[in-house]
C-alpha cells in the first residue's frame, strides 16, 4: 500500500516553482495582451483616412501606422543607404531613404523610398539612385522606426549618401541642419515603370504569438513542478 508522506523543504521549493511559474506566465499573458492592443491600433490607424503631412508639426505617436500623404521636392543630395535589410526573394540589398521638402515650407519628412537590390562586386559598391525632378505627392504609412539590425563596430558618420545600419530621425535631422517631421514614411506607391524601387514592405512584427508560447512553458513548469511533488511524495508503506 502506498501512502503520502508531507515533505516541508520538497513542499517549500515546490511552491516556490508554482509561484515562479505563474507569475511569470502571467506576465507573459499582459505582453502578448499589450502587443494585441497594438495590433489593434495598426488595424484602426490602417482604416483611418490619409493624413495631409504639411509643415505643421505633428506629434510621432499621433501618426504612428497612419496612412498619410505627402506632396513635395526630394532632396536628391541626401540619400541614405540602410544596409542589410533583406527582401524575400531577392537577397540582400539597402532601404533608399531621402528627404523630401514639404510643398510651401522649409519642413522636410524622411521617406523610405523603397528598396533596393545590392550590386554584384565588392562590398560598399551602391545601386544607382534615380530621384524625380519638380514636385510629386508620395503616400504611405507613417513609421517612427525603421527597424534595427545588429551593428558592428561603430557607426559611420551620417552623410550624404552613407551607408548605414541604422537611422533615427532626429540623427538625421542633427547631421543635415533640415527641419524635419519626427517620423519616416514608408513609400506604398506603385513603382513608376524602369524604376528599380520595390516596395513591398514587412509587417510590423509583434511577436504575440512568441509571448503566448512563453506564458505555456511557464504554466507547464508551475503544473510539472506540483505533479513531481505530489508523485514522489508517495511511499509504499507497510502492508
Amino acid at each position: 500500500m502506498r501512502a503520502f508522506r508531507f515533505r516541508p523543504i520538497p513542499f517549500v521549493a515546490t511552491m516556490l516553482l508554482v509561484a515562479l511559474g505563474v507569475s511569470l506566465g502571467q506576465w507573459q499573458d499582459r505582453r502578448a495582451a499589450g502587443k494585441i492592443a497594438v495590433q489593434q491600433q495598426v488595424d484602426q490607424a490602417a482604416r483611418a483616412p490619409a493624413l495631409i503631412v504639411g509643415g505643421t508639426p505633428l506629434e510621432a505617436a499621433e501618426v504612428q501606422h497612419r496612412r498619410v500623404s505627402a506632396t513635395g521636392e526630394f532632396v536628391a543630395a541626401w540619400p541614405i543607404l540602410l544596409d542589410n535589410r533583406p527582401q524575400e526573394g531577392k537577397g540582400p540589398g539597402f532601404y533608399l531613404l531621402m528627404p523630401m521638402r514639404l510643398a510651401g515650407t522649409d519642413t522636410h519628412v524622411l521617406v523610405a523610398r523603397g528598396w533596393l537590390a545590392r550590386p554584384p562586386g565588392a562590398a560598399g559598391l551602391k545601386p544607382a539612385i534615380d530621384t524625380p525632378s519638380g514636385p510629386v505627392t508620395v503616400t504611405g504609412v507613417a513609421r517612427s522606426t525603421m527597424g534595427k539590425v545588429m551593428q558592428l563596430g561603430s557607426a559611420p558618420p551620417v552623410v550624404p549618401g552613407a551607408i548605414l545600419q541604422n537611422i533615427e530621425v532626429a540623427q538625421f535631422a542633427q547631421a543635415s541642419g533640415l527641419t524635419l517631421q519626427p517620423f519616416f514614411i514608408e513609400q506604398s506607391d506603385p513603382a513608376q515603370p524602369g524604376e528599380a524601387l520595390v516596395r513591398d514592405w514587412p509587417a510590423p512584427s509583434l511577436g504575440v504569438e512568441k509571448h503566448r508560447g512563453y506564458a505555456f512553458q511557464w504554466y507547464a513548469l508551475a503544473v510539472m513542478a506540483l505533479l513531481f511533488f505530489v508523485t514522489t511524495g508517495f511511499r509504499r508503506g507497510p502492508t
